[in-house]
């Protein structure tokens, strides 16, 4: 038998206080319930001041209103709307049903709000006062807002299911007896996730959450100096875009816009390792002047995320690591300042297909940017870079990146390796830079024209053989393939026959090196 069993549909329970009755009947007419007093001290819900029996109803009588309540008055809707009431005892809904609407604004809670597995249409905490929110698996088919309210012991929302918006903007979150302050493993938003200006004090946890638009933690400060994560969110699905960026100071706070001259502006900061794997981003993951303060430890791990865009443009952390190893990316936006140090950056099978720097990135600091990222010989990071600026159509800036790619595999090999790799860069760079060969080749068969002019040779026949030209004779033995009718016509004999294979040797190497180099050229155009 329910509580208001045999009552008419007019009267009032006996056991109602005055503020309790005057709730009731609020709430059958559809209408607010304020209880504040007007003055803004003593109605701040997060303040000392006490407020008394006038204004304190019980949790017990509020859920008997939203699960067993009376009718509305014709012509009403009954709503539960309430503005600065003291609520005691624990608002306990668990496994409910709530049809009614319901909003409390600037409300004080002196236990927790249990919620779990609860159903509602919508449900909006404004600017209260709570020592816990238990809402794991509820049910919204609208709304949860709960923007500028104060939670000392957590939010839990393990698998709820909210249908629209989720709001906790300006909330503030300190963690539980685990060390989190927002538990939401398995969160479903039907539409935009909306935590800007919140401070978390402890792990915000969004383990395999699912968010249908976007999820936006501008001007958000994280910290949790008691665990090693201050978010928590692997295998994160945004159908959109995930916002670590700056917002606005001030009202009205408009998510998304660009804040209005002379606006302050807060940008989310981050004491705590980050951890974002596999996560899934629609259009971008948003880094905007974001400020990462980590340990040696701890780390912004980016590991195997996929998005059309990264925009990494937030200041360079001290210390800790950023981790982008088998993510993919289709857009990079960045930051020459934005970047760690060597040591700190791993990027091993970092896949992107644009570059798209903000402000000065000169190639030079682009190859120290990949040399952080590889602390022992990797040539995977210098290939992707060369394949995008090549796409860029920016060919000599590709060719730069591999040419320090040899340089850089140089430094791994032995003795005989490096002399030999040496050789090859003072002489060719690699091959990268045919230009230089043709000019090896030139100097060679100047020096070696001048230095047969120097001889007299035999001819190999005396009939016939043509006249002697020391540089016709020289350009022979250069030229590989190519037959001047010098080279076979006069008789070599001691040192000369040694300087005749050396030129044949070396302008094997050189013509091959410009033939390979200009086939290069000749496949990109």
């Amino acid at each position: 038998m329910t509580q208001g069993a045999g009552l008419r549909a007019g009267d009032l329970p006996d056991e109602l206080t005055a503020a309790e009755a005057g709730m009731w009947q609020a709430f059958r007419n559809g209408s607010g319930y304020d209880l504040n007093s007007g003055d803004a001290v003593v109605d701040d819900p997060h303040g000392g001041q006490p407020w008394g029996p006038e204004r304190t109803v019980r949790a017990r009588i509020i859920a008997w209103l939203l699960l067993d309540g009376p009718p509305a008055l014709a012509g009403r809707v009954s709503s539960l709307k309430l503005a600065g009431v003291r609520i005691t005892g624990a608002l306990d809904l668990a496994g409910g049903t709530v049809t009614p609407y319901v909003e409390m604004k600037g409300c004080r809670f002196e236990r927790d709000v249990l919620l779990p597995e609860a159903r509602f249409t919508t449900v909006r905490l404004v600017n209260c006062s709570v020592p816990r929110l238990e809402a794991a698996r509820v049910h919204t088919e609208g709304d949860l807002h709960l923007p500028r309210c104060r939670f000392r012991n957590g939010v839990r929302l393990t698998d709820a299911h909210i249908g629209t918006d989720l709001l906790l903007n300006q909330a503030v979150v300190h963690q539980d007896r685990t060390g989190r302050s927002i538990a939401a493993d398995g969160l479903t938003v039907g539409q935009d996730l909306q935590a800007e200006l919140l401070e978390s004090n402890g792990e915000l946890s969004l383990r395999s959450a699912k968010v249908g638009v976007s999820l936006s933690l501008r001007g958000a400060r994280l910290a949790n100096p008691s665990g090693r994560l201050a978010l928590n969110a692997p295998q994160l699905t945004v159908e959109r875009t995930l916002y670590l960026s700056p917002a606005g100071v001030g009202s009205p706070l408009l998510s998304g816009t660009t804040p209005a001259r002379g606006t302050r502006i807060q940008r989310f900061e981050c004491q705590g390792g980050v951890r974002l794997d596999d996560g899934r981003f629609g259009d971008a993951v948003d880094l905007e002047r974001a400020r990462f303060v980590f340990t040696d430890d701890q780390e912004l791990s980016l590991r195997r995320v996929q998005t059309p865009e990264l925009r990494f443009l937030g200041e360079q952390p001290e210390r800790g690591k950023v981790v982008l190893s088998g993510a993919r990316v289709v857009t990079l936006v960045d930051r020459a300042g934005s970047w760690p140090g060597p040591g700190n950056l791993h990027m091993g099978g970092f896949g992107y297909e644009n570059l798209v720097p903000r402000g000065p990135f000169p190639l030079t600091r682009r190859l120290e940017w990949v040399a952080a990222a590889t602390a022992e010989y990797n040539p995977e990071p210098y290939e992707r870079l060369a394949a995008v600026l090549r796409a860029a159509g920016e060919d000599e800036d590709a060719r730069e990146v591999l040419l320090a790619k040899q340089r850089r595999r140089r430094e791994t090999l032995p003795l005989a390796g490096k002399l030999w790799g040496y050789a090859q860069d003072v002489t060719v760079a690699y091959g990268y830079r045919p230009g230089r060969a043709a000019v090896w080749m030139a100097v060679l068969w100047a020096a070696s024209a001048f230095a047969f002019a120097h001889t007299t040779l035999e001819p190999m026949n005396s009939d016939g053989h043509p006249g002697w030209s020391p540089a016709l004779f020289a350009l022979d033995l250069l030229l590989p393939v190519i037959d001047l009718g010098q080279a076979g016509e006069w008789q070599l004999r001691g040192g000369w026959q040694w300087l005749a294979a050396a030129i044949v040797l070396l302008g094997w190497i050189l013509a091959t090196t410009v033939a390979a180099g200009a086939t290069r050229l000749l496949r990109r155009g």
